[in-house]
C-alpha cells in the first residue's frame, strides 16, 4: 500500500512530456549534373562532401516544424559531377519540456528521425542521374548537440574575457 502511494505522489510530481511524430514530409529536392553527359566520359573516382543543417520553427503552441537539409557535392578532380540538395521535414508534437530539454530533442531527436528518410532520398536520386548508389553512413545527432553546446560556451567565455580585458 505504502508502494502503490509512493509511486502515485511520483506520478504527481513528475511533468507529463509528450512526444509524437504528426507527419513526415519531402520539403525540397534538387538534383544537378554540372557537366552534363561529360560526366560519364571521366574515370570515377569521386570526392563526396556532405553538408547538414537543421531548422525549427515553432507552429502552434506545442507543434514543431524541424526541417533537415542534407547537400551532397560529388566531384570529378575539380568538376562537380553531381549536386544533390534534400530537405526533409517533419512535423511533431513536444509537450511539458521547455528551454534546454526542448532544444536537445528538436535538435537531436527529430533530425535522427528524419535522417533515413532524407538518406533514402539521396540515394534514390543519385541512383535515377544514373550514378553510383550513393548510401550515407549514420549521423550521431547527439554527438553535434553537444560539441555545438561546447561551441557557443566557449565563444559566450571569450566574448566575456573580452569584454574584461576592454574594461
Amino acid at each position: 500500500m505504502a508502494e502503490e502511494q509512493n509511486g502515485a505522489a511520483a506520478n504527481a510530481e513528475a511533468p507529463n512530456v509528450q512526444f509524437a511524430m504528426q507527419r513526415i514530409y519531402l520539403k525540397d529536392l534538387s538534383f544537378e549534373t554540372p557537366m552534363g553527359t561529360e560526366v560519364f566520359k571521366k574515370e570515377w573516382k569521386p570526392q563526396v562532401n556532405q553538408e547538414l543543417n537543421t531548422k525549427t520553427a515553432k507552429i502552434d503552441e506545442d507543434l514543431y516544424e524541424v526541417a533537415l537539409t542534407l547537400t551532397i557535392t560529388v566531384k570529378l578532380e575539380e568538376d562537380t559531377a553531381f549536386l544533390v540538395e534534400v530537405k526533409q521535414a517533419g512535423l511533431f508534437t513536444v509537450k511539458g519540456l521547455e528551454g534546454q530539454q526542448l532544444a536537445q530533442v528538436l535538435n537531436t531527436a527529430c533530425p535522427q528521425i528524419l535522417f533515413p528518410y532524407a538518406r533514402e532520398v539521396v540515394d534514390n536520386a543519385v541512383t535515377k542521374g544514373s550514378f553510383p548508389a550513393l548510401m550515407l553512413p549514420p549521423i550521431n545527432f547527439d554527438a553535434l548537440f553537444a560539441s555545438a553546446l561546447a561551441q557557443a560556451q566557449q565563444q559566450a567565455e571569450g566574448a566575456q574575457a573580452e569584454e574584461k580585458a576592454e574594461a
